[in-house]
């Protein structure tokens, strides 16, 4: 119909159209971004750009490049970011979420925490397959603080049920303080994270975060 209507009007008028189309394109683009954005519940807006990586560490056939195009996530590849506190795991891979949702990618940032209690309590609830069918309609997720508190045997098999049913279909971001050897501890089952890791490491990278803590080194408390 735009086509047919297009073909009667006059130079003007569909440069005038034209204009219009472009436009509303933009104006629906824009309010799914920010759609996105919201959905991802973000600590805090975090960019790219300016993210300083002096304290990063990549892989002999991965850089930032690779990195910031977001291709892992069209590959449904994974991320572990690892490392010492305070070395800037957590700004990058909110910075990723955020830049995800403004190329129109769905993603969602969680903690581990966070993210035990919000599927712990869908259980109790009664709506766990439907929680983790909303979860599973992002094509990146990012689970941060992965060691940093303990979880409960129950706590474990779900996040454990997240991360396998995400295996090729989805990218997964995680930050950790922990080597991959001492994952059995938060899981309290060896096998378990054996499990999680062999996932991972197939299609994933590690990244690896040493330095001070920036939040040490711009301490008012000296």
């Amino acid at each position: 119909m735009l086509a047919e209507w297009a073909e009667k009007g006059t130079p003007k008028q569909r440069e005038y159209l034209h204009g219009m189309l472009l436009a509303e394109h933009e104006s629906r683009q824009a309010s799914r971004r920010q759609r996105l954005l919201s959905a991802a519940r973000l600590p805090a807006l975090k960019s790219l750009t300016g993210f300083d990586y002096s304290s990063v560490k990549f892989p002999e056939d991965y850089g930032r490049e690779e990195l910031t195009s977001l291709e892992f996530i069209n590959r449904a590849e994974d991320l572990v970011l690892y490392g010492d506190v305070g070395t800037g795991k957590t700004h990058l891979a909110s910075a990723l979420v955020a830049a995800a949702c403004r190329e129109g990618i769905p993603a969602r940032f969680f903690t581990t925490s966070s993210l035990v209690m919000q599927l712990r309590r869908a259980k109790d609830e009664g709506r766990l397959d439907r929680e983790l069918a909303n979860i599973a309609k992002n094509q990146l997720l990012a689970i941060d603080e992965f060691g940093y508190l303990p979880i409960d045997t129950e706590g474990a098999r779900l996040l454990f049920q997240v991360i396998a049913d995400g295996y090729e279909k989805r990218s997964l971001i995680i930050t950790t303080n922990l080597e991959f050897s001492r994952w059995g501890t938060v899981f309290g089952d060896d096998n378990m994270a054996a499990a999680v890791i062999d996932r991972i490491v197939h299609h994933g990278r590690l990244l690896q975060f040493r330095g001070e803590s920036y939040r040490v080194k711009h301490a008012l408390m000296k």
